[in-house]
């Protein structure tokens, strides 16, 4: 994004015009105005005599920027005045009368909401922007906007954890220009799909709703969607309405989708496959859904064609691809190049009676404390056994895995962060430490509850990759912790429900990629280059991300590139499939 030095537009207490378009009071209300949002500029159309200047300045528009246009007079004339560059957003404006709003009987003890307090927690906005889909924002254009009055930039704490988990920004309208009709608007309400305890976004608006209110505003609108349902339900829960406003837009790169009819098979595809065919589509490459169950596309560009199938492409041949799938060769081709991988034992087929091999695991254990049992293919973290530390525990676990694989691999539990690091190109593109999955007391819901809630809302922010299962593993999990399914967990306390950090099993995913010491980017690269392969996740396990100690413990063939929010993968990708487009 450019600097705010090197943007084309002037910055005026929270308000920016383009060069040319004259910015003066008339009867009490401002004109021609444009507010700058940090992820684009609102151009308040009610406050335009003539529609060409309003064409004007969405032509105005920065490179990876979305500009709105609303409450524009005679929308299908602006977009009339250039059919070839704008038209109207497929989207509702909804408003609350603010005098007939009440504030709910019962606050969410869960969450409190409040101003921004220092330029840093605009980061975390970003943060929530980027797991939401939608643009960041310049946090220097943010931090300047919330200095003034006009702009009201309000934060959602999770009172059990402290961590910022929604945001949602509110624009005077009276303060902007001299509003006669008494406005305010919503913008970018998000919450952290992940994190977030229920009742966030209506915490969030609530709360800026009542500030408006406050000030004497008549009105409180928004925008949304016409598809959003969650959003539109809790809308109108809350007292808002249909209302007539329009917003009309450009026709950018980013807004493609809501103007241009999509590939057929695009919206069926998974989230690890969308994020590849929406960065193609936004780069004009063609895209064709061959198969939308598994994430298969052909995308082609400038007589080139490639098949995918969600990260994995033509470019990783046959022999790289099942380096990664046998767990054992992918240990041993790194091992030959020094990089660090943990101890192991190769079990024969029909590994339950491999004698020699489980006494050689036995002395493992003996000598380095409990093992990792898994199956020597296999994904998703399906037949893994954690922290086997008994004979019986060995055969049992051996068992588990040798139904998912007859090939069983046993290695040292080594201690530290679950830490994906992501190579393309044989470049470090983004590193994150994933999590098993975890609860939040509330000192009312039981675990199963807490459990159950958490699995729907990682399902959701994942279009269904992510749930939680309510299986023995689960159980004897928050058995260890000295807990059952039906207690009810104390209010804040963290529970972690499994013992891996399978995403697919309900595992988090933490960013971590500037924080890596340069020995753990050096072992990724030198574990891409001995696998030869052009895409791979490699998991390793770290005491430290910011230290160089580590082992590298397997890679994937077909890491999702979507996991890794707000880091450019899909771009990165695409750069290699097409670096023409680049």
């Amino acid at each position: 994004m450019p600097s705010t030095a090197t943007r084309r537009h002037l910055t005026v207490a929270g308000l920016r015009r383009r060069p040319g378009l004259p910015h003066h009071l008339r009867d009490g209300v401002a004109r021609d105005v444009v507010l700058d949002m940090g992820w684009g500029r609102l151009v308040l159309g009610q406050t335009f005599a003539d529609q060409r200047d309003v064409v004007d300045a969405l032509r105005a528009e920065e490179t990876g920027e979305r500009d709105i246009a609303m409450y524009v007079r005679d929308p299908q004339v602006l977009v009339g005045l250039a059919p070839h560059e704008l038209f109207v957003d497929p989207s509702y404006t909804y408003r609350l009368p603010l005098a007939r709003y009440r504030p709910p009987r019962d606050r969410n003890p869960d969450v409190f909401v409040r101003m921004v307090r220092e330029r840093a927690e605009l980061e975390d906005v970003n943060r929530l922007y980027a797991a939401c889909g939608m643009v960041r924002s310049d946090p220097d254009v943010m931090w300047a906007n919330h200095r003034t009055r006009t702009f009201t930039y309000l934060v959602a704490e999770d009172t059990r954890t402290g961590a910022i988990v929604g945001t949602v920004t509110g624009v005077d309208h009276v303060l902007a220009f001299g509003d006669p009709d008494a406005g305010a608007s919503l913008w970018c309400l998000a919450s952290d799909p992940q994190a977030a305890p229920r009742g966030v976004g209506e915490c969030l608006v609530r709360v800026l709703a009542e500030r408006y209110a406050a000030r004497g505003r008549a009105v409180l609108d928004l925008s949304v969607l016409h598809d959003n349902d969650a959003a539109i339900a809790l809308y109108r829960r809350l007292g808002f309405r249909p209302a007539p406003p329009v917003v009309v837009k450009r026709k950018n790169p980013i807004n493609q989708p809501l103007f241009s009819p999509r590939p057929a098979g695009v919206d069926g595809l998974n989230p690890y496959a969308r994020i590849i065919a929406e960065e193609a589509l936004r780069r004009g490459v063609r895209v064709e859904v061959t198969d939308a169950p598994s994430g298969e596309m052909r995308l082609s560009f400038a007589g080139r064609s490639l098949l995918t199938r969600e990260s994995l492409s033509e470019l990783t041949s046959a022999v790289a691809m099942s380096r990664c799938d046998d767990k054992r060769v992918t240990r041993r081709l790194l091992a030959a190049t020094g990089v660090r991988v943990p101890r192991g034992v190769e079990l024969a087929p029909d590994p339950l009676r491999d004698e020699a091999g489980l006494a050689a695991v036995e002395e493992l254990i003996a000598e380095r404390g409990p093992v990792v049992v898994k199956p020597a293919r296999g994904e998703q973290g399906k037949g893994i056994t954690v922290g086997v530390a008994t004979p019986d525990a060995l055969r049992d676990a051996v068992a588990e895995a040798s139904g998912h694989c007859p090939d069983v691999l046993v290695e040292e539990l080594v201690r530290g962060e679950d830490l994906r690091i992501l190579v393309i190109d044989h470049e470090v593109v983004a590193a994150a430490v994933r999590r098993p999955a975890a609860v939040i007391g509330t000192g009312a819901a039981t675990v199963r509850a807490l459990v159950q809630e958490q699995s729907r809302r990682r399902a959701a922010a994942t279009g269904g990759e992510s749930r939680i299962p309510l299986d023995a593993t689960t159980e004897a999990v928050v058995a260890d912790a000295g807990c059952s399914l039906d207690d009810v967990l104390e209010r804040g306390r963290r529970l972690q429900v499994r013992r891996t950090a399978n995403l697919h099993t309900g595992g988090t995913i933490d960013d971590v990629t500037d924080d890596l010491h340069p020995d753990l980017v050096d072992a990724a690269v030198a574990a891409s280059r001995a696998l030869g392969i052009p895409v791979t996740g490699l998991d390793l396990l770290v005491p430290d991300v910011r230290g160089p100690e580590h082992v590298v413990i397997e890679a994937n063939e077909r890491p999702g590139l979507a996991n890794h929010s707000p880091r450019p993968t899909a771009q990165r990708f695409l750069d290699l499939l097409f670096p023409e487009t680049r």
